[in-house]
C-alpha cells in the first residue's frame, strides 16, 4: 500500500465548517481551504487531492463536478442537510461522485473517521510507478519489467546504436510501432523526424507518388512539386509498417533507393540522395513470402540487417498489471467518477486469456469496460471476459483418448452380440477374462445398458448379465 499524506481539500464557508476545520487541523490534516465552487475549480485545475471535503449547496456541488474532471481523482466526503436524501437526483449526485456524506449537525469525530477511511482507500488506489522504456513522446511507450521485456530492451539499446535497416516482426497488435519509435528515440537521429508509412493503406496507384515525391506536371492533377515522405524524412527515421503489403513493383524501386540511397521524383530527372535511416514491420512469414513469389528475396535481405521480434502479450503476463493500470490512468477522463479500478477476480481472468489481439485488444477491452463499468471496481464481465476452466478438465491426453475408443468398441461389441461375454470377447480378440478386466477398468454400468436396450427392444427378449468373477 502507498503510504498518503494527511492532505485536505476543503470548500465552505458556513461557520461550523470553520470550526470543523480548525478540529480536523489539530488532528494532522494539512488543508487547503477556498470558499467557493469557483475557487474550488480553479483550485482543482492546478493541483491535486487525494481527499477533499465539501460544505457546498448541492446546486454549487453538482456544477464544481460536471465541470472539474480533476474530481475523478479525489475521494469526496460530502457534508449535507437532511433534506437533501429526499431529492432523488441529489442522491444519485452523491453517490456518483463521493466517498461518504454526513447529515447536520456535524459530528467532528465522524466527519474524521471517514476522512481516514478515504485516505485509506486512496492509499490502496494509488497504484506503484508504471513500468515503462523512457521515450520523448509520452503517447509512445513500451510498458512492462517483465524478464521478457527487459531483453526486449535491451536489444532495442542495441540496435538504436547502430544505423543498419531493421525488420520488426510480431503478430498484430504487440507494439511494433513502438518499438520503431524506441529505436528512433534513443538513436543518434533522434532529433530528425520519424515518418510512418502503412504499406497496406496506400492506393496502389500512388504509393510511388507517395513514396518518392513528384514534379510539377508529372502527370494529371499534378499541379505542383510535392516532396515524398521519403526525401522528408532527411536526417531521420522512416519506418514502413506491413512491409509484406508493398506490391511487387514497389518493391523494386525501394530496394534500388537502399542500394544507393538516391530517388527521383516521379516526372524528375534529378537523382536526390537523401540521409535516411529505414524500420519495417511485418506480421507476416516473409521467409515464406518469398517462397511464394510474393516479396523479392532480395529486398528482404536488404531489410533484414538487423531483426527484432516483439513478444506476443501471452508470452508475459505479468506485464498485463502495469498495462492495466497504465491505460486506465492514461483514459482517466472517459470513465464515470465511481469506476476505481479492476477487481481481483478480474485480474485473475485477464492473467488467463490468451490475448489473441494482444496489447491493442487489452486496450480496447480496458476503455470499454471504464465507460460500461456501473460498479467502483471493473468485473470480467465488464471486460467481456470469462473465467477460463480449469486446464485439466480440458486437456485431454493420447490415453485418455485411447481410453475412451477402448470403451467405446467394448460396448458396441457386446450391443452387438446381445451383451453376451463370450461371442463379444471373441469378436474383439481377446479373451473373456480380459474383457471382464476391461469391463472393470471402464467402470461400464452392464445393469445400466441392459435397461437402456431394454427400452428399444421387444417384450420378452431375455437379457445375459454380465458380473465379473
Amino acid at each position: 500500500m502507498t503510504s498518503i499524506k494527511k492532505e485536505l481539500f476543503a470548500v465552505g464557508k458556513t461557520a461550523p465548517f470553520h470550526n470543523l476545520l480548525q478540529q480536523l487541523s489539530l488532528w494532522g490534516w494539512s488543508i487547503h481551504h477556498v470558499e467557493t465552487a469557483q475557487e474550488a475549480i480553479t483550485a482543482l485545475s492546478t493541483s491535486t487531492y487525494s481527499i477533499s471535503l465539501s460544505a457546498l449547496e448541492m446546486d454549487a456541488f453538482s456544477n464544481l463536478f460536471d465541470t472539474q474532471a480533476a474530481l475523478h481523482d479525489t475521494y469526496w466526503v460530502i457534508l449535507i442537510t437532511p433534506d437533501v436524501l429526499h431529492d432523488k437526483n441529489s442522491c444519485q449526485l452523491i453517490y456518483d461522485a463521493c466517498y461518504a456524506y454526513q447529515t447536520f449537525p456535524i459530528n467532528t469525530k465522524k466527519v474524521n473517521m471517514l476522512l481516514e477511511a478515504a485516505l485509506d482507500m486512496a492509499s490502496l488506489h494509488a497504484a506503484p510507478p508504471i513500468p515503462m522504456l523512457p521515450c520523448p513522446d509520452e503517447n509512445y511507450r513500451l510498458i512492462g519489467e517483465s524478464n521478457m521485456m527487459r531483453k526486449h530492451y535491451r536489444t532495442i539499446h542495441k540496435l538504436a546504436g547502430a544505423d543498419a535497416p531493421v525488420l520488426i516482426t510480431g503478430e498484430s497488435g504487440t507494439g511494433k510501432e513502438l518499438t520503431a519509435r524506441a529505436i528512433h528515440a534513443q538513436s543518434s537521429r533522434r532529433h530528425g523526424p520519424f515518418n510512418v508509412v502503412n504499406c497496406g493503406a496506400l492506393p496502389h496507384g500512388l504509393i510511388q507518388s507517395e513514396l518518392f515525391g513528384h514534379e510539377k506536371g508529372a502527370f494529371t492533377g499534378a499541379n505542383q512539386r510535392k516532396i515524398g515522405i521519403i526525401e522528408s524524412s532527411q536526417g531521420g527515421t522512416l519506418f514502413l509498417d506491413e512491409i509484406g503489403d508493398l506490391p511487387l513493383g514497389m518493391q523494386v524501386n525501394l530496394l534500388r533507393f537502399l542500394e544507393s540511397l538516391k530517388i527521383y521524383r516521379v516526372g524528375g530527372l534529378q537523382e536526390i540522395p537523401v540521409d535516411v535511416r529505414f524500420l519495417a514491420a511485418t506480421h507476416v512469414d516473409l521467409e515464406a513470402a518469398v517462397e511464394r513469389g510474393e516479396f523479392r528475396e532480395d529486398l528482404y535481405h536488404r531489410l533484414n540487417v538487423l531483426q527484432i521480434r516483439t513478444p506476443a502479450l501471452r508470452e508475459h503476463p505479468e506485464d498485463i498489471e502495469p498495462l492495466t493500470h497504465f491505460f486506465f490512468h492514461k483514459f482517466s477522463a472517459e470513465k464515470p467518477s465511481w469506476v476505481r479500478g479492476f477487481s481481483h477476480d478480474c485480474a485473475v481472468v485477464m492473467r488467463q486469456h490468451s490475448w489473441p489481439g494482444n496489447i491493442r485488444e487489452l486496450l480496447n477491452r480496458v476503455r470499454r469496460a471504464m465507460v460500461m463499468c456501473e460498479r467502483r471496481l471493473i468485473r470480467p464481465s465488464d471486460m467481456g471476459l470469462e473465467r477460463r476452466h480449469d486446464h485439466c478438465r480440458d486437456a485431454v491426453s493420447l490415453q485418455q483418448v485411447r481410453d475412451r475408443a477402448e470403451s467405446a468398441a467394448i460396448k458396441a461389441a457386446l450391443a452387438r452380440n446381445n451383451h453376451k461375454v463370450v461371442p463379444a470377447a471373441r469378436e474383439l480378440g481377446i479373451s473373456r477374462v480380459t474383457l471382464y478386466r476391461l469391463l472393470e477398468k471402464h467402470c461400464i454400468d452392464k445393469d445400466s445398458s441392459l435397461a437402456e436396450q431394454k427400452l428399444s427392444e421387444p417384450s420378452g427378449t431375455r437379457y445375459i448379465q454380465v458380473t465379473s468373477s
